[in-house]
């Protein structure tokens, strides 16, 4: 079973899609993820994704997602544009209660659980591995307008204004 439509109002009965290892791919304009944008610098680009039924993984039917392409993401340094690669490539093992889920150890090496069924939002699912896989506070590794060193290699102290508030006994002057 093969599909190619809109990821957003695509679903999927998770457990009929794995076990007859379905495949749905396509692309997506990064715009149309309305979790990610506040993550942006701009909404410009698109995600090429697929998902694949796999009948068992670990002894239970499972969805591989792969995901990729760029994201323009803000600095946290400099609020500049910083250029991301997303490469996602996860298998998410499907349960059908969350009791099932917190049954199962904490393993980091063993696949992520997600509650499976009849009415899966495929584009939901989609964002929440791009979110995870986006950086928590993405910045470069060198950013040019922040802090930037003087010639001589030295810095300001991003407390040196702060001096000339304190009197020599310590107190805010008045």
């Amino acid at each position: 079973m093969q599909h190619q439509t809109s990821v957003h109002s695509s679903r999927i009965d998770g457990f009929l899609f794995a076990e007859s290892a379905g495949v749905l791919r396509g692309v997506s304009p990064v715009a149309d993820f309305p979790r990610l944008q506040d993550m942006l610098s701009s909404p410009l680009g698109d995600i090429a994704y697929e998902v694949i039924g796999i009948p068992k993984k670990a002894g239970r039917p499972a969805l591989r997602v792969r995901l990729s392409g760029p994201l323009r993401l803000t600095c946290q340094r400099c609020l500049g544009v910083l250029e991301f690669a997303l490469q996602v490539d996860e298998v998410l093992v499907l349960a059908r209660t969350e009791a099932e889920i917190e049954a199962q150890p904490v393993d980091p090496e063993s696949p992520d659980r997600i509650l499976g069924g009849k009415e899966m939002p495929v584009g939901a699912m989609l964002e929440d591995e791009i979110l995870l896989a986006v950086p928590f506070a993405p910045h470069h590794q060198e950013c040019s307008e922040a802090g930037e060193d003087r010639i001589d290699g030295s810095r300001d102290s991003p407390f040196a204004n702060l001096r000339g508030l304190l009197d020599r006994g310590g107190r805010t002057r008045n």
